[in-house]
């Protein structure tokens, strides 16, 4: 049971380093309700009829917000200091096709995870 205990707590407290970083960024967001580890961000090329890697690598945080939009999410990007962020509205679609995670915003982007 001490063993998990310390696993745990590990966790937590790299939750806590991730969500002090985010709120860095935004102030508003409150808590991290979900993490990937690793993603890729892919746009697709409507001229070239195919999906095209960005510079865009890393964490993924799906987090809570204080203010509106109330949900939004996050790659903390591994390759440069941008970073990708998107509220989550009604304007966003997802689409699950496993293993990828497509979504489209406002701006008629489409992207996939």
């Amino acid at each position: 049971m001490r063993g998990s205990s310390a696993g745990s707590s590990l966790v937590s407290k790299g939750l806590d380093i991730s969500l002090a970083a985010l709120k860095r960024q935004d102030p508003y967001i409150n808590t991290i309700v979900d993490v990937a580890s690793q993603v890729a961000l892919y746009t697709y090329n409507n001229r070239a009829n195919e999906w095209e890697k960005t510079e865009v690598e890393g964490t993924l945080f799906i987090y809570t917000r204080l203010a509106s939009p109330r949900h939004g999410f996050t790659i903390m990007n591994r390759l440069s200091m941008e970073n990708l962020t998107e509220p989550i509205t009604k304007d966003l679609d997802f689409q699950l096709q496993d293993p990828f995670l497509l979504y489209r915003n406002l701006k008629m982007r489409r992207s996939t995870l």
